[in-house]
């Protein structure tokens, strides 16, 4: 499968691919029951839009749409660790990318697409030549994550208490993705 990524445009004015908003389409994902994980479950629209703004405003957090042959199927998030998410909680080293992602929910699943997209994901941050190591944290009850996570390479770490949850700290360096993906030097 292949994916293309651009940046997330949280103006209510713009119209993506699909006739609706960035924020739209983002908020029908992080209110499904699915994504009850992304913690924004009562979101209302203007939530959804207030975060985005904040979030591609911010000078250490990006956000972008994942398409597949045009059509909008996730939500990629890159931050710097040492300076949001996870500031103060672990010891952050250069080179250091945090990651959220999130599949958008559909009627008609397919196997292996939320694993194509976790590692469309891992792939553009790994584009970087900065990005030495990919840092997630996610919720300690979120297995099906945790198994996504461990089929491209994190290592869990330890759990840390975060003001929103319990966390599964985990890292992945580029040599654990592609020895994950089986790549060879």
């Amino acid at each position: 499968m292949t994916f293309t990524v651009r940046p997330l445009d949280p103006s209510p004015d713009f119209v993506g691919e699909t006739s609706v908003s960035d924020c739209e389409l983002v908020h029908g994902w992080v209110t499904h029951p699915k994504a009850a994980f992304w913690l924004m479950q009562d979101a209302k629209l203007e939530d959804v839009e207030r975060e985005y703004m904040a979030i591609t405003a911010h000078e250490h957090h990006d956000a972008f749409i994942g398409l597949k042959d045009g059509v909008p199927v996730f939500l990629m998030e890159r931050y710097n660790p040492a300076e949001v998410e996870l500031k103060g909680l672990y010891d952050a080293r250069p080179g250091d990318v945090g990651m959220h992602f999130l599949v958008a929910p559909t009627d008609t699943p397919v196997h292996g697409f939320t694993r194509a997209v976790i590692t469309a994901v891992m792939e553009t941050l790994f584009a970087d030549p900065a990005t030495e190591r990919v840092v997630v944290e996610p919720d300690v009850r979120n297995k099906a994550v945790h198994a996504l996570n461990e089929a491209v390479g994190f290592v869990p770490a330890r759990e840390i208490k975060k003001p929103e949850k319990d966390a599964l700290l985990s890292f992945c360096t580029r040599t654990q993705f592609e020895t994950a993906r089986g790549v060879t030097a």
